[in-house]
């Protein structure tokens, strides 16, 4: 009897291990991706200080330095021309006397005006200083009154209104800006004249 021989049985194929050097490369494959991804963040965070402190005004290295903002200058102290110091006499300018023709009115009859006029200023400084501009002083007054009518300078009105004209006039005339036309006298703006005083007003 022959003997009946069995096929061998073929045997599952068995999966080859992953070789050690394969696991190495995608190590490093993930080590570089977190390396380049930390880098970016970095530069990230570096970009928006930089951005923070130029906003703020934070000087880099390569700016050059802002100038130092300008001392603050204030005007010098002056007292007001309503304000009198009762232990310090005023001091006065007195003008020669004027004596100007009035504005004639239609069908009127013809006035003049002969006034004296004193200026008060602040000190004796300025008193003699105002002494080399008597001929420009006289000028203006002599302007101002001779633009008024009787009707303009016949009452105790009409003589504020010319003193403060005078006044505002005379200031304005050494630089310092006027103020509005109805501001009485004493709202006028500081300058070397303070005050317009009439030792007489007589209209003939």
């Amino acid at each position: 009897m022959a003997s009946v021989t069995k096929p061998e049985t073929a045997e599952a194929p068995v999966s080859a291990p992953v070789p050690a050097k394969r696991k190495g490369k995608v190590l490093l494959i993930v080590l570089v991706a977190a390396v380049f991804i930390l880098i970016i963040v970095l530069l990230g965070f570096i970009f928006l200080v930089a951005m923070s402190k130029k906003g703020t005004g934070g000087n880099t290295a390569g700016d050059p330095a802002p100038p130092p903002p300008p001392p603050a200058v204030s005007a010098p102290a002056v007292p007001h021309p309503s304000a009198i110091d009762l232990n310090r006499p005023p001091v006065f300018v007195q003008l020669e006397p004027f004596t100007v023709n009035l504005r004639a009115e239609e069908g009127g009859d013809s006035h003049y005006l002969q006034t004296d006029i004193s200026l008060r200023v602040h000190d004796q400084k300025t008193a003699d200083a105002l002494k080399g501009w008597m001929p420009e002083i006289r000028n203006r007054v002599n302007l101002i009154l001779g633009s008024k009518s009787f009707r303009d300078v016949q009452d105790d009105f009409g003589h504020e209104k010319i003193q403060s004209e005078i006044l505002r006039g005379l200031n304005t005339m050494f630089g310092v800006p006027p103020p509005p036309i109805e501001a009485p006298q004493a709202q006028a703006p500081l300058g070397p004249v303070q005050g317009v005083l009439f030792s007489s007003f007589i209209i003939q």
